[in-house]
Protein backbone atom coordinates (compact mmCIF):
# COMPACT_ATOMS: atom_id res chain seq x y z
CA UNK A 1 0.00 0.00 0.00
CA UNK A 2 0.97 3.53 -1.12
CA UNK A 3 0.98 4.97 2.72
CA UNK A 4 3.36 7.30 1.35
CA UNK A 5 0.46 9.08 -0.11
CA UNK A 6 0.16 11.06 2.87
CA UNK A 7 3.24 12.92 2.64
CA UNK A 8 2.75 14.05 -0.73
CA UNK A 9 2.59 17.81 0.15
CA UNK A 10 6.51 17.24 1.19
CA UNK A 11 9.74 16.83 -0.26
CA UNK A 12 12.13 13.71 1.05
CA UNK A 13 15.69 13.96 1.07
CA UNK A 14 18.69 11.75 2.53
CA UNK A 15 19.77 13.27 5.58
CA UNK A 16 23.29 11.73 6.51
CA UNK A 17 25.69 12.46 9.49
CA UNK A 18 27.88 10.19 12.20
CA UNK A 19 26.48 6.49 11.41
CA UNK A 20 23.40 7.44 10.79
CA UNK A 21 21.30 8.00 7.32
CA UNK A 22 17.92 8.63 7.81
CA UNK A 23 14.80 10.20 5.45
CA UNK A 24 13.67 13.47 5.91
CA UNK A 25 10.39 14.93 5.00
CA UNK A 26 10.27 18.69 4.07
CA UNK A 27 7.80 20.92 3.65
CA UNK A 28 7.13 25.27 3.85
CA UNK A 29 9.12 28.23 4.32
CA UNK A 30 10.61 30.22 6.79
CA UNK A 31 12.51 29.24 10.49
CA UNK A 32 12.73 25.40 10.41
CA UNK A 33 11.16 23.27 13.49
CA UNK A 34 12.25 19.80 13.56
CA UNK A 35 9.46 17.54 14.48
CA UNK A 36 10.20 14.23 16.09
CA UNK A 37 7.58 11.53 15.58
CA UNK A 38 5.98 9.27 18.04
CA UNK A 39 5.64 5.45 18.14
CA UNK A 40 4.40 3.53 15.69
CA UNK A 41 5.96 6.13 13.25
CA UNK A 42 5.32 9.25 10.75
CA UNK A 43 1.54 8.64 10.83
CA UNK A 44 -0.93 10.86 9.72
CA UNK A 45 -1.95 12.83 12.47
CA UNK A 46 1.84 13.70 13.00
CA UNK A 47 1.56 15.09 9.67
CA UNK A 48 -1.42 16.60 10.47
CA UNK A 49 0.58 18.74 13.34
CA UNK A 50 3.30 19.42 10.74
CA UNK A 51 1.15 20.65 8.21
CA UNK A 52 -0.37 23.25 10.75
CA UNK A 53 3.40 24.31 11.55
CA UNK A 54 4.19 25.05 7.80
CA UNK A 55 0.79 26.60 7.52
CA UNK A 56 1.67 28.79 10.67
CA UNK A 57 5.32 30.32 8.38
CA UNK A 58 7.59 27.68 9.25
CA UNK A 59 9.51 25.39 7.17
CA UNK A 60 9.33 21.62 8.68
CA UNK A 61 11.34 18.57 8.87
CA UNK A 62 10.24 15.53 9.46
CA UNK A 63 12.70 12.65 10.18
CA UNK A 64 11.77 9.20 10.27
CA UNK A 65 13.20 7.73 12.55
CA UNK A 66 11.28 4.36 12.68
CA UNK A 67 8.22 2.73 11.38
CA UNK A 68 6.94 3.06 7.57
CA UNK A 69 6.36 6.51 6.79
CA UNK A 70 2.14 7.50 6.36
CA UNK A 71 1.02 4.32 7.90
CA UNK A 72 -1.77 4.90 10.01
CA UNK A 73 -1.53 4.03 13.46
CA UNK A 74 -2.67 0.34 14.76
CA UNK A 75 -2.44 -1.65 17.93
CA UNK A 76 -0.51 -4.24 16.34
CA UNK A 77 1.56 -1.95 14.29
CA UNK A 78 2.66 0.08 17.76
CA UNK A 79 3.44 -2.96 19.34
CA UNK A 80 5.72 -4.45 16.54
CA UNK A 81 7.34 -1.21 15.76
CA UNK A 82 8.22 -1.16 19.32
CA UNK A 83 9.76 -4.63 19.92
CA UNK A 84 11.41 -4.00 17.02
CA UNK A 85 13.17 -0.85 18.45
CA UNK A 86 13.75 -2.33 21.86
CA UNK A 87 14.85 -5.41 20.89
CA UNK A 88 17.24 -4.50 17.57
CA UNK A 89 17.86 -0.73 17.12
CA UNK A 90 20.18 0.48 18.69
CA UNK A 91 20.09 4.20 17.86
CA UNK A 92 17.61 4.39 20.56
CA UNK A 93 18.25 4.36 24.69
CA UNK A 94 15.70 3.24 26.90
CA UNK A 95 17.08 2.74 30.39
CA UNK A 96 17.32 5.46 33.14
CA UNK A 97 20.78 5.35 33.22
CA UNK A 98 21.60 9.27 32.57
CA UNK A 99 22.59 9.23 28.87
CA UNK A 100 20.95 10.28 25.70
CA UNK A 101 20.12 7.93 22.70
CA UNK A 102 22.58 8.02 20.48
CA UNK A 103 20.20 9.17 17.47
CA UNK A 104 20.21 12.50 19.13
CA UNK A 105 23.60 13.50 17.61
CA UNK A 106 22.17 12.76 14.60
CA UNK A 107 18.94 14.73 14.97
CA UNK A 108 21.60 18.07 16.44
CA UNK A 109 23.37 18.14 13.27
CA UNK A 110 19.91 18.05 11.33
CA UNK A 111 18.95 20.75 13.09
CA UNK A 112 22.37 22.77 12.64
CA UNK A 113 22.01 21.79 8.82
CA UNK A 114 18.36 23.34 8.95
CA UNK A 115 19.00 26.89 10.54
CA UNK A 116 22.26 26.88 8.00
CA UNK A 117 19.52 26.99 5.26
CA UNK A 118 16.42 28.66 6.55
CA UNK A 119 17.77 30.81 9.31
CA UNK A 120 15.84 33.16 11.70
CA UNK A 121 16.85 33.12 15.54
CA UNK A 122 16.89 29.23 15.69
CA UNK A 123 15.22 26.19 15.55
CA UNK A 124 12.34 24.32 17.33
CA UNK A 125 12.25 20.75 17.79
CA UNK A 126 9.36 18.78 19.09
CA UNK A 127 9.84 15.16 20.57
CA UNK A 128 6.87 13.36 21.27
CA UNK A 129 6.27 10.09 22.94
CA UNK A 130 9.10 7.21 22.89
CA UNK A 131 10.77 10.64 21.13
CA UNK A 132 9.54 13.32 23.32
CA UNK A 133 12.60 13.67 25.68
CA UNK A 134 14.50 14.46 22.94
CA UNK A 135 14.22 18.23 22.16
CA UNK A 136 15.68 18.98 25.39
CA UNK A 137 18.76 16.85 24.57
CA UNK A 138 18.88 18.55 21.78
CA UNK A 139 19.61 21.82 23.42
CA UNK A 140 23.70 21.05 23.20
CA UNK A 141 23.13 22.41 19.44
CA UNK A 142 23.33 25.99 19.78
CA UNK A 143 20.85 26.01 16.54
CA UNK A 144 18.18 24.78 19.39
CA UNK A 145 15.82 27.31 20.50
CA UNK A 146 12.85 26.17 20.96
CA UNK A 147 12.07 22.52 22.49
CA UNK A 148 8.70 21.16 23.17
CA UNK A 149 8.38 17.78 24.72
CA UNK A 150 4.87 15.96 24.10
CA UNK A 151 4.23 13.22 26.46
CA UNK A 152 7.93 12.88 26.96
CA UNK A 153 7.96 8.71 28.01
CA UNK A 154 11.35 7.86 28.23
CA UNK A 155 12.98 5.96 30.19
CA UNK A 156 10.97 3.11 29.99
CA UNK A 157 12.87 0.83 31.72
CA UNK A 158 15.20 0.75 34.78
CA UNK A 159 15.02 1.96 38.22
CA UNK A 160 13.69 5.04 39.04
CA UNK A 161 12.71 5.59 35.48
CA UNK A 162 9.53 7.98 37.04
CA UNK A 163 11.69 10.68 37.99
CA UNK A 164 13.89 10.65 35.51
CA UNK A 165 14.51 12.04 31.66
CA UNK A 166 16.48 10.60 28.81
CA UNK A 167 19.46 13.24 28.75
CA UNK A 168 22.24 13.02 30.62
CA UNK A 169 23.26 15.30 33.57
CA UNK A 170 25.93 17.65 30.61
CA UNK A 171 22.72 17.69 28.42
CA UNK A 172 20.75 18.99 31.22
CA UNK A 173 22.91 21.49 32.77
CA UNK A 174 23.19 22.48 29.02
CA UNK A 175 20.05 23.23 28.68
CA UNK A 176 19.59 25.15 31.88
CA UNK A 177 22.84 27.52 31.34
CA UNK A 178 21.50 28.31 27.58
CA UNK A 179 17.85 28.97 29.10
CA UNK A 180 19.39 31.73 31.89
CA UNK A 181 21.93 33.31 29.57
CA UNK A 182 19.66 33.28 26.07
CA UNK A 183 16.48 33.52 27.90
CA UNK A 184 14.90 30.49 26.79
CA UNK A 185 12.05 27.86 27.72
CA UNK A 186 10.37 24.83 27.10
CA UNK A 187 7.35 23.58 26.82
CA UNK A 188 6.03 20.07 28.42
CA UNK A 189 2.89 18.49 27.48
CA UNK A 190 0.75 15.52 28.76
CA UNK A 191 -2.56 14.06 30.20
CA UNK A 192 -2.94 13.79 33.62
CA UNK A 193 -3.17 9.93 34.69
CA UNK A 194 -0.30 8.72 31.99
CA UNK A 195 0.73 5.84 33.01
CA UNK A 196 3.39 6.41 30.46
CA UNK A 197 4.49 10.06 32.07
CA UNK A 198 4.47 9.76 35.59
CA UNK A 199 4.04 12.52 38.11
CA UNK A 200 7.35 12.28 38.86
CA UNK A 201 8.84 13.27 34.99
CA UNK A 202 6.74 16.11 35.25
CA UNK A 203 7.97 17.33 38.73
CA UNK A 204 11.72 16.21 37.73
CA UNK A 205 10.96 18.95 35.07
CA UNK A 206 9.78 21.61 37.08
CA UNK A 207 12.12 21.32 39.66
CA UNK A 208 15.45 21.57 37.38
CA UNK A 209 13.96 24.21 34.98
CA UNK A 210 11.58 25.87 37.35
CA UNK A 211 9.45 28.63 35.70
CA UNK A 212 11.48 28.55 32.10
CA UNK A 213 9.65 24.80 31.96
CA UNK A 214 6.08 25.50 30.70
CA UNK A 215 3.90 22.81 31.71
CA UNK A 216 0.42 21.92 29.71
CA UNK A 217 -1.02 19.08 31.87
CA UNK A 218 -4.85 17.95 30.65
CA UNK A 219 -7.34 16.36 32.15
CA UNK A 220 -7.89 12.66 30.46
CA UNK A 221 -12.09 13.53 29.62
CA UNK A 222 -10.61 16.23 27.04
CA UNK A 223 -8.72 13.72 25.13
CA UNK A 224 -10.46 12.24 22.45
CA UNK A 225 -10.34 8.34 21.98
CA UNK A 226 -7.75 6.62 20.42
CA UNK A 227 -6.60 2.81 19.58
CA UNK A 228 -5.52 1.51 23.09
CA UNK A 229 -8.18 3.49 24.86
CA UNK A 230 -5.07 5.54 26.81
CA UNK A 231 -5.07 9.78 27.42
CA UNK A 232 -1.82 10.29 25.14
CA UNK A 233 -1.07 11.67 22.66
CA UNK A 234 -1.70 15.65 23.29
CA UNK A 235 -0.91 16.60 19.66
CA UNK A 236 -1.97 13.79 17.85
CA UNK A 237 -4.27 10.58 18.23
CA UNK A 238 -5.81 12.53 21.31
CA UNK A 239 -6.03 16.01 19.76
CA UNK A 240 -10.28 17.02 19.89
CA UNK A 241 -9.64 19.48 16.34
CA UNK A 242 -12.57 22.02 17.82
CA UNK A 243 -11.85 25.42 19.14
CA UNK A 244 -11.51 26.21 22.84
CA UNK A 245 -10.90 22.56 23.34
CA UNK A 246 -8.12 21.98 25.85
CA UNK A 247 -5.99 19.70 23.17
CA UNK A 248 -6.40 22.32 20.79
CA UNK A 249 -5.73 25.31 22.96
CA UNK A 250 -2.55 23.11 23.37
CA UNK A 251 -1.84 23.17 19.85
CA UNK A 252 -2.45 26.48 19.56
CA UNK A 253 0.52 27.25 22.19
CA UNK A 254 3.11 25.34 21.06
CA UNK A 255 2.17 27.03 17.56
CA UNK A 256 2.80 30.34 18.78
CA UNK A 257 5.85 28.97 21.25
CA UNK A 258 7.46 28.12 17.75
CA UNK A 259 6.75 31.20 16.06
CA UNK A 260 8.33 33.49 18.37
CA UNK A 261 11.67 31.64 19.07
CA UNK A 262 12.11 31.22 15.92
CA UNK A 263 10.98 34.25 14.65
CA UNK A 264 8.92 33.23 11.88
Amino acid sequence: MDYEAALSGYTPSAFQSGDWTRTVYRRGEGPAVIIIHEMPGLHPLVIRFADRVAAAGMTVFLPSLFGTPGKPVSIGYAIGTMLKTICIAREFNLWANGRSSPIVEWLRALARSAHAECGGRGVGAAGMCFTGGYALAMMTEPAVVAPVLSQPSNPILGKGKEHKTDASPAEIACAKQRMANEDLSMIGLRFFGDKFVPDGRFEFYKREFGQRFEAIEIDPKHAKPAPGGMAHSVLTLNLRDQPGEPTKLAEERVLAFFKERTGA
